[in-house]
C-alpha cells in the first residue's frame, strides 16, 4: 500500500531488528497482487499473496482469474496463498451477492492452484461459515485473517482445519472477545498479524502500522495465555511456516 512506498527499506530493517523474520504481503485486486509478488521477488524477507478482496470483486472480469492463474504458475517459489477472500458486510463496497460468488469461485481456485486461503469476514460470520461449510474440505487448509469473533466462531473455524490470525486488536482496551479467544484457542491452531497499515497494536494505537510492532501483539497473547513471549513466538512462527509450506531462511 501507498503507506509504505516512501520508507519500505527501513521498515523492513526496523523488523529485522524487532525479531521479525518472514512477512506475508497480500494482494487484494489484480494489481496489489502483481506487486506483491515484485516485492518478494525483491526482499528475501518477503512472500506473496494473490487474490481479490471483496471490496474489489466488482472489478473482476471474465479474464482476471486466469491471469491470476498464470501469476501463480509463474511464481510459484514466492507466493504462498491465496488471499485475501471473503465477505465484508461492513463496508458494502460490493453487492452481497456479488461477493459471495466471488467468494465461492476464489475458494475453488485457490483448490485448484494448491494454496492456502486466507479469508476476510467482517460482518458476515453466518454466510462465510456456510459458504466456506459448502465449499470444503480445503486441504491446504486456510486462515481467517484478522479474526473479529467470539469463541464460538473461533470453535467452528478450527474445526474447518482453518487457524486464527490475531491482530493488535488484542492489546485494546475493549479488545475483550478477542482476549477471550487468544487466551482460550489452542496454541497450535493461532497466528499474528499486523493488519498494517491498519490496527497498530497499544501503544501505537492510531499510528501506521508496520511489522516491528509485532512483538507488542505477541506479549498481550502470550499474558492472556500465562506463557512465555518465546514459546508464543516459536508456535506461532511454527504455525505460519506448517500453513504457508515455507521456511525462514
Amino acid at each position: 500500500m501507498k503507506n509504505y512506498r516512501d520508507d519500505l527499506d527501513d521498515i523492513l530493517e526496523k523488523a529485522r531488528q524487532h525479531g521479525v523474520h518472514s512477512i506475508i504481503t497480500i494482494g487484494i485486486d489484480e494489481e496489489s497482487s502483481i506487486a506483491a509478488v515484485e516485492l518478494a521477488k525483491k526482499h528475501s524477507l518477503i512472500k506473496a499473496s494473490i487474490g481479490i478482496h471483496p471490496h474489489d470483486v466488482n472489478q473482476i472480469k471474465p479474464e482476471t482469474y486466469q491471469r491470476l492463474k498464470t501469476l501463480a504458475a509463474e511464481n510459484k517459489e514466492h507466493i504462498v496463498g491465496y488471499g485475501e477472500i471473503g465477505l465484508d458486510y461492513a463496508k458494502l463496497y460490493a453487492e452481497p451477492a456479488v461477493q459471495q460468488k466471488a467468494f465461492c469461485e476464489q475458494l475453488d481456485l485457490a483448490k485448484e492452484l494448491d494454496l492456502p486461503v486466507i479469508i476476510h469476514n467482517r460482518d458476515a460470520h453466518d454466510d462465510t461459515l456456510d459458504i466456506l461449510r459448502q465449499s470444503g474440505p480445503f486441504p491446504r487448509g486456510g486462515v481467517m485473517h484478522c479474526f473479529s469473533g467470539d469463541t464460538l466462531l473461533a470453535e467452528q473455524i478450527i474445526n474447518l482445519g482453518f487457524y486464527l490470525s490475531i491482530p493488535g486488536v488484542v492489546t485494546f482496551k475493549n479488545g475483550i472477545e478477542l482476549q477471550k479467544v487468544a487466551a482460550t484457542v489452542p496454541l497450535d491452531s493461532l497466528l499474528l498479524e499486523t493488519d498494517g497499515p491498519f490496527l497498530s497494536p497499544v501503544p501505537w494505537r492510531g499510528k501506521r502500522n508496520e511489522p516491528s510492532y509485532l512483538p507488542y501483539t505477541a506479549a498481550r497473547v502470550a499474558e492472556l495465555r500465562g506463557i512465555s513471549l518465546e514459546e508464543l513466538a516459536d508456535q506461532t512462527s511454527n504455525n505460519a511456516q506448517t500453513l504457508f509450506r515455507y521456511s525462514v531462511q
